[in-house]
């Protein structure tokens, strides 16, 4: 597989320079047949497919330099600890690393919160593992990452096999020419160093957890296999399902077949010369998937002799006018904003427990509807929100201020926004792709922007399009306009009224102006406090502070004659770097209604309460 973009250095002292030179470079890169990479291997529903876990402890060595990929002249070594070379006796050479020696870390699991040492560590950190293998003939063999944080590089039995920028998004490696019988070893160097030319850029406000913080696996594929296919209900047709099946390394006129054993329904059709075989089929009895009735069939794909058993609901997501339509009827969205924070222990979320607590809390909370926010979540919660019935909102990593200007950033964001549709295109829960949040408000950043809304529709037609937006104020009017609006099927807004403007009480005088006849969705909204932490209504960092904001953020956002859906900020306490403040925050942001150790607040209570007896919103 070829690799994504290369490692940089940014030097501020030679920013302009540097740019400038970047987006001439990105231009021609981008415009040079001779360059253009093939197509990345998706293998969609990867988690359906038989694999070999390299899940465990793994050794790893500490690098801030990259000395075992470097040079002092900074030239990429042949021999560097990607061979994991073992010294001799009589070697004529120092050999300055031994992973046998080294420290564990566990995968999956970000490094941060293993070790107290590496809580603040941002650089390179090595990781190692030994595994026996038995190939099979006429057999692909693909080392699949969950998600690597921020860049990664991965060799096995020294040979590399891949290179990936991306912190958030599944990724697949060939590796069968480099695997062999018996023992085997691969290494991967992970960098989570944080560029202004990446995405997300220098400044968030999550901790940047680094390291291989999802799963990592072994899957077998046959000389011909499924890469990815596309199996969804018909807007137009009644009671059709439609989509297509590719199949890497098919024969035009051969066959991809899809059945749903339960509906008694199945369907053949031929691969073409791109690889896509096109569905297209009736489905009389089906039950649509809905969040009271979040029903999933078991769908079997199968080509040649590759075959997935998928476990899939089936319901239609539009918009007409200012309503949002499931399955053609309105609906009101009672959300709640969730970060890949791991309850109780902290750190990456990723395992099918930490996916039912948080999904689980969103339950009780009233919600049917959760924004995972800012950044694409892994697997095992869009598979526990297609079970639980959540709708999901899931978001490319496109945050605050990039470089919009900057056509090697776009390339970037458009390459985890293709890893992120092409991955999760399947998912009943998934009803809203976002593109991006909290943008400033420029021609540049409208334009790339826009680019990325046309390559989603184009990707996946069947979804909304949307985007977190910020709004302006004339006086004690909050005004919608943002250009980029004109982009979006469903307009987002993030406001915190109560909390970095005015008073809780200054939500009742406030008046809204949205420049568009769209869906509005108020993406966040919310106020911080400590739990347990108890005094007056107007006492900041308050549980009452919080439950105030809430108490008279519902009524002004009730007025809003759009007003399609809510994800207030957000479910559950998590990590920041931005927020300091000894004795409150403590390096968390504190605005959960929940905290980071499972104890509800009293907001908790006030927006459950609205959830529950539906006080708050209308779906048309």
């Amino acid at each position: 597989m070829t690799g994504f973009p290369v490692r940089t250095f940014p030097l501020r002292a030679c920013f302009a320079f540097r740019r400038a030179f970047l987006f001439l470079t990105a231009v021609c890169l981008l415009s040079t047949k001779a360059f253009a990479a093939p197509a990345p291997i998706v293998l969609t529903g990867s988690d359906r497919r038989p694999a070999t876990s390299l899940n465990g402890e793994w050794a790893s060595i500490v690098d801030p330099y990259f000395s075992g990929l470097f040079s002092f002249h900074h030239e990429e070594k042949k021999n560097g600890w990607f061979m994991n070379y073992k010294a001799k006796p009589g070697d004529p050479f120092p050999t300055e690393y031994d992973f046998a020696k080294a420290p564990k870390l566990k995968v999956p699991g970000d490094w941060n919160t293993q070790r107290p040492s590496l809580m603040y560590y941002e650089g390179p950190i090595w990781y190692e593992k030994d595994f026996t293998y038995v190939p099979k003939p006429h057999t692909h063999v693909f080392l699949h990452v969950g998600a690597a944080n921020y860049h990664s590089w991965f060799w096995v039995n020294g040979q590399k096999v891949c290179e990936h920028e991306g912190g958030f998004t599944a990724f697949n490696c060939e590796v069968t020419q480099a695997i062999h019988s018996d023992n085997n070893f691969v290494v991967a160097a992970v960098d989570n160093t944080r560029h202004e030319d990446g995405v997300p850029g220098l400044e968030t406000d999550w901790w940047n957890y680094g390291g291989l913080t999802r799963e990592v696996s072994l899957i077998e594929v046959p000389e011909s296999f499924i890469d990815q296919y596309d199996i969804h209900l018909s807007r137009s047709e009644d009671g059709i399902i439609e989509g297509w099946v590719h199949v890497v390394g098919a024969q035009p006129g051969e066959k991809a077949e899809v059945e749903i054993p339960g509906l008694h329904a199945k369907t053949t059709a031929d691969i073409g010369a791109d690889g896509r075989a096109a569905l297209h089929f009736n489905v009389p009895g089906l039950e649509r998937w809905t969040p009271e009735s979040p029903k999933l069939y078991k769908v079997l794909i199968r080509a040649g002799d590759d075959s997935i058993d998928e476990l899939m609901g089936f319901r239609t997501i539009e918009t007409r006018g200012t309503e949002i339509l499931l399955n053609g009827k309105p609906i009101f969205l009672r959300g709640i904003a969730i970060h890949a924070e791991a309850p109780y222990r902290t750190g990456r979320a990723w395992s099918d427990k930490d996916a039912e607590t948080l999904l689980g809390w969103a339950k009780e909370l009233g919600c049917d509807y959760v924004r995972l926010a800012h950044y694409p979540h892994d697997e095992t919660m869009l598979r526990a929100a297609d079970r639980m019935g959540l709708f999901v909102w899931s978001e490319n990593p496109v945050y605050w201020a990039l470089e919009f200007d900057n056509p090697k950033v776009l390339a970037k964001a458009e390459q985890q926004l293709d890893e992120e549709i092409n991955a999760s295109r399947n998912h009943a829960a998934i009803i809203l792709w976002s593109m991006a949040n909290e943008t400033p408000n420029t021609p540049a950043r409208t334009q790339f922007i826009e680019t990325l809304a046309t390559r989603a529709r184009g990707l996946d037609p069947t979804r909304l399009i949307t985007a977190a937006l910020l709004v302006r104020a004339q006086g004690n009017t909050k005004i919608v306009d943002d250009p980029l609006g004109k982009a979006l099927d469903v307009i987002g807004i993030n406001e915190y009224i109560g909390w970095y403007e005015g008073h809780p009480d200054s939500a009742d005088t406030t008046e809204w102006q949205i420049a568009y006849q769209k869906p509005l969705i108020v993406s966040e909204f919310g106020a911080g406090a400590k739990a347990g932490l108890h005094g007056g209504e107007n006492e900041r960092w308050t549980e009452e502070y919080q439950a105030n904001v809430y108490r008279h953020q519902l009524p002004m956002l009730n007025k809003i004659p759009q007003l399609r859906g809510m994800s207030p900020w957000c479910l559950m306490d998590f990590r920041s770097p931005n927020r300091p403040l000894v004795g409150i925050q403590d390096e968390f942001n504190r605005k959960g209604l929940i905290s980071d150790q499972g104890q509800k607040k009293l907001a908790f209570y006030v927006l459950q309460k609205a959830y529950r007896n539906k006080t708050i919103g209308k779906a048309d």
